[in-house]
């Protein structure tokens, strides 16, 4: 158990608030959005599944609108907000976040949000839950009922507003989905990740002190 715990730090797999049982950890789970979640203060990205981002939109049959990510995400938090999860990790994604099988209840959470239409398998990375999700087609529930645009496509789509337009004016002038106007320097936590999408009022600024005189805040990471 001790060799196993080191292996595990020197990897970023051990945290705290998280409990090591065997070669698995487990812990509280914090949904971060339909295919991401806290275990304990592990961020994993669930094996096998991708679901639309929180701020991605869906329509229905008819042509309507709709916020279909954060309803994903709300709907996982109510199935598995706050529970136990018991969690085995595959391997570490391009974000670092670790990639892992997760159980709560004995629940594969995966194939539970799959089979209910909550999440898409992942083929890219895995087969694992391609019947389950076929099954949900079948049925037309959850985002099988609505045209939903493939989430990869969609985060390459947004991921053309990553880069900055004009290399001196690299600073992202990011608004969030409370409505702060928060801006990211190049070397910060979240600035590769931030797109710049200008048609919600998102800008570059050339400078720190130009985000401040318009009224930015800077990021906490």
């Amino acid at each position: 158990m001790r060799k196993l715990m080191i292996l595990m730090i020197v990897s970023g797999l051990w945290s705290p608030g998280v409990v090591l049982a065997g070669n698995a950890f487990s812990g509280a789970v914090r949904v971060i959005d339909g295919d991401t979640i806290n275990v304990g203060s592990v961020r994993v990205r669930l094996y096998g599944i991708d679901a639309p981002e929180t701020d991605q939109t869906c329509k229905t049959e008819q042509g309507e609108v709709w916020a279909c990510g954060k309803w994903v995400t709300d709907q996982v938090t109510t199935l598995f907000g706050g529970r136990t999860a018991h969690c085995a990790a595959v391997t570490k994604d391009k974000y670092n976040r670790t990639v892992a099988r997760c159980t709560v209840a004995d629940q594969d959470i995966g194939h539970e949000l799959v089979s209910a239409g909550l999440a898409f398998a992942y083929r890219k990375y895995a087969q694992d839950y391609v019947f389950a999700e076929k099954g949900a087609a079948i049925r037309d529930i959850g985002l099988h009922a609505s045209r939903v645009q493939n989430p990869s496509q969609f985060r390459q789509t947004r991921a053309v507003g990553r880069i900055p337009p004009d290399r001196a004016c690299p600073v992202k002038g990011n608004i969030s989905s409370q409505g702060t106007r928060i801006y990211h320097v190049p070397g910060q936590h979240y600035y590769e990740r931030t797109g710049i999408r200008t048609e919600r009022g998102e800008r570059w600024f050339c400078s720190a002190s130009d985000a401040q005189r318009a009224g930015w805040r800077a990021a906490k990471r």
